[in-house]
């Protein structure tokens, strides 16, 4: 904790309490707007960590509310590819310096804030061969095991499937879950897991709750369509200065 000084611990929770809120209101995004805060100030790797265990929280919840809608043999494929890419991103990300990772997750977070912007109108992809969902896995899993963002990936790849929200859902949040899983089982096994970061996670949870309860109550009062774009837009914001920094 003495790395961290007051104006950061308030923005920690503040990433913490606006990542919840989108979460709660538009269902998606918790380690995409964490990540665009605690990025400007932590390490990758803690930033990391405390996405996966934050995220475990948050995403298991949905995936109980969820569980008579999971169709395995289409989850599978995923889980099969997670498995391969979470130990090839917990290696990225312990050697890779912290300023480059900052450059690689910023330019994640423009691409992905640009394609959800601006999404082309592409006919679906119905009858995709389960190696190349597995193939998805694989680099879905590299990514949650760098950077804690275990549906970027996953999130694009449903729409591009051409399945319904409900459809998507059912999907990428028990992959989701998985991944968080072997990928804290991974960085723990490494030793990037430090006291400091358990301390961190007990401090932000008042944060999770608080947010968490705040975007429930919202949930279907605002026009979930402009506060999407309103979230990725700052979104896009956070990436480009975070590109800007990891130069």
């Amino acid at each position: 904790m003495d790395g961290l000084q007051l104006l950061d611990l308030i923005l920690f929770n503040i990433g913490i309490f606006a990542a919840a809120l989108v979460t709660g209101i538009a269902g998606f995004a918790f380690g995409i707007v964490a990540a665009a805060v605690w990025l400007h100030f932590l390490p990758p790797a803690q930033a990391a960590s405390l996405i996966i265990a934050y995220g475990l929280i948050v995403q298991a919840v949905a995936v109980w509310k969820l569980r008579r809608s999971l169709q395995w043999r289409r989850i599978m494929p995923f889980l099969i590819g997670g498995a391969v890419g979470v130990p090839l991103g917990v290696v990225l990300v312990h050697w890779l310096p912290a300023p480059q990772l900052r450059f690689a997750i910023g330019a994640l977070l423009v691409i992905f804030s640009l394609y959800n912007l601006f999404r082309p109108k592409l006919p679906p992809i119905k009858a995709a061969h389960p190696l190349a969902d597995g193939a998805v896995g694989i680099v879905n899993g590299a990514i949650g095991g760098a950077t804690g963002l275990a549906g970027i990936a996953m999130v694009v790849w449903s729409g591009l499937r051409g399945w319904s929200p409900p459809e998507q859902r059912a999907v990428f949040q028990p992959v989701g879950v998985a991944v968080f899983v072997m990928a804290g089982g991974w960085l723990s096994g490494a030793g990037m897991v430090a006291s400091e970061t358990i301390w961190l996670f007990l401090i932000g949870l008042p944060a999770l709750a608080a947010g968490t309860w705040l975007g429930l109550k919202l949930f279907g009062k605002l026009d979930e369509a402009k506060f999407r774009r309103v979230v990725l837009v700052l979104l896009l914001v956070s990436g480009v200065s975070l590109v800007v920094l990891g130069r």
